[in-house]
């Protein structure tokens, strides 16, 4: 009999001002990494409060996702995998983050050639992604047709 797949359910939020997105740096295994705001969904946590929850933790700021990019399956390696629920916010001027979780050493307002330079030092290729897919839907002037969060039931938690 076969395992059963199970991958980790992760939330993260594309949040953009001015022509540059908000990341967060973290130090893994001695290696500074940045991300989007982002984490796993805790347990009796709807995907759209486990997003705001890593928002406030990550950057100190609170805010509420606006729509969503996309949902990204990811195989970090053979036996790691994700599901990613990739939020968006878009606000008018940038605001100075201060992340709450020790885990989180810095933030950063970058724009994508900025963020595209880091390389490897990027947690995922899901950052660029996401990003790119935000602005692709920016680009054709859906924005505010982003997929609605009324398409996440919720009223089960």
């Amino acid at each position: 009999m076969t395992e059963r797949y199970k991958p980790n359910t992760t939330v993260a939020c594309v949040i953009y001002s001015q022509g540059k997105f908000l990341l967060v740096e973290e130090r893994i295994d001695g290696a500074v990494k940045f991300n989007q705001p982002a984490g796993h969904l805790e347990p009796n946590e709807s995907i759209i409060d486990g997003c705001a929850r890593e928002i406030v933790e990550e950057t100190g700021l609170e805010l509420t996702p606006q729509a969503l990019v996309g949902i990204y399956q990811f195989r970090a390696s053979a036996n790691l995998a994700f599901v990613r629920y990739t939020f968006c916010i878009e606000l008018t001027k940038q605001q100075h983050a201060k992340p709450r979780d020790n885990a989180i050493t810095d933030t950063h307002w970058l724009s994508l050639a900025e963020i595209i330079a880091l390389g490897s030092q990027l947690r995922s290729p899901l950052v660029v992604k996401s990003i790119e897919d935000f602005l692709q839907q920016a680009d054709k002037n859906l924005l505010p047709q982003h997929t609605p969060l009324s398409l996440f039931n919720v009223d089960y938690f």
